[in-house]
């Protein structure tokens, strides 16, 4: 559905979303290919003010991270100005003519993005007929027709089982007992994925799956033309024991324009910040939260007693409750890392989840990520071997 917006990009060129904080960036980089593969990373660089104070706090600078980002970026400062110094006047005043052609260039590129968003709410349009259909299957209001229901395989001895198999069942219906209740739709659809996608599964607690199993649907929502660029992820709930919203909302604000102080940094959109939405308990059901005792002794008399409090628990339904970040106010690593998975998880949704649901639940999509990772892990170690060999190369020509 949405694969357009992140992999019309030149070949080779990443994707970065970026989260301002007070004294440091955190650059949210997202890479995708053709395959529709992404992960994301998260990558510190000093602001231009902090650069120039030499003003870096302790704990920063015991981050290898941190220290790796700083010696890229110094070398990279080094090299330019290496050439701009060593060029003369006349060049230099040249070079700068073609930085500004660059930076028209970036303007360029900045709504080239936005267009491509107005065609990918355009085509969503097209694209959820079919997702409704999707639901109603899933949910059991609608039963699709035999037709419907047939599937093409690639290879003979695969419908030669496939047959098989569907003479096994009918025999086995008519064994069944008439009374026998039979499954409603697809039970536990968006829960199987969440078991099987390693991203949800990590956020996925005991106490959420009850609830998960009223999960019907899950919807993405393009801003309009006229809107700041943004798209929400909708979850929608049949009626249930635990709370009395039917949807429940995300939504990811972004921007597709350059930075006026770091023009060249631009690559495409950036999720720039994410809202979510208050979920309306029934007492006692919340289950972001736990109850927990604790005992409480007088100083003067000596005695004891036993108290009572809530504190945050685990649970995929703090998704909805994200980090709010304050311009004025840094956020500690453990924040930055919550805040990068978020945008990921988001993204996830939008490129990955909800448009190909049914090769979730099947895990036929699984395996396209595994095989995916598998190639980028063999590139990993093709770029490793190849800075070994150079490494040994210079230390035969030292010799």
């Amino acid at each position: 559905m949405a694969v357009m917006y992140f992999v019309c990009k030149p070949p080779n060129k990443n994707h970065r979303r970026r989260r301002r904080s007070s004294s440091f960036t955190a650059e949210f980089i997202s890479w995708t290919t053709p395959a529709d593969s992404e992960f994301l990373s998260c990558v510190i660089k000093m602001d231009a003010d902090n650069e120039a104070k030499g003003k870096v706090s302790d704990q920063a600078m015991q981050n290898p991270q941190v220290l790796a980002a700083l010696q890229d970026k110094i070398d990279s400062v080094s090299h330019s100005a290496s050439i701009m110094d060593s060029l003369p006047k006349s060049v230099k005043r040249r070079v700068n003519a073609l930085k500004n052609l660059q930076v028209n260039s970036t303007h360029i590129e900045a709504k080239f993005y936005k267009e491509v968003h107005e065609l990918e709410r355009k085509y969503s349009a097209l694209y959820q007929p079919l997702f409704d259909k999707r639901r109603n299957i899933v949910s059991g209001e609608v039963e699709p027709t035999d037709e419907e229901c047939e599937w093409q395989s690639d290879h003979e001895d695969e419908a030669a089982l496939a047959e098989d198999l569907k003479k096994k069942a009918a025999i086995e219906e008519k064994k069944e007992d008439a009374n026998e209740e039979k499954p409603k739709g697809v039970p536990e659809f968006w829960l199987t994925i969440f078991r099987s996608v390693d991203m949800l599964s990590d956020m996925l607690q005991e106490h959420d799956e009850p609830i998960l199993k009223h999960l019907q649907d899950i919807k993405v929502i393009f801003s309009g033309p006229d809107q700041p660029m943004s798209f929400t992820l909708e979850f929608h709930f049949e009626p249930n024991e635990y709370f009395t919203n039917t949807v429940l909302t995300k939504v990811y604000k972004m921007k597709s324009e350059p930075d006026a102080e770091d023009p060249f940094s631009f690559e495409g959109p950036e999720i720039i910040d994410c809202d979510g939405c208050q979920i309306d308990w029934h007492k006692g059901k919340d289950v972001t939260v736990k109850t927990i005792k604790k005992k409480q002794k007088h100083k003067g008399r000596g005695t004891a007693r036993v108290i009572t409090k809530q504190v945050p628990n685990d649970s995929f339904f703090n998704f909805f409750n994200p980090i709010k970040v304050s311009p004025d106010k840094e956020l500690d690593e453990d924040s930055e890392y919550t805040l990068a998975t978020d945008f990921e998880i988001g993204h996830f949704f939008r490129e990955r989840i909800v448009p190909r649901a049914v090769l979730y639940f099947t895990g036929e999509a699984l395996e396209d990520d595994e095989s995916f990772d598998e190639e980028e892990l063999d590139e990993g170690e093709e770029e490793d071997q190849d800075e070994e060999d150079e490494d040994d190369e210079e230390e035969g020509d030292s010799k």
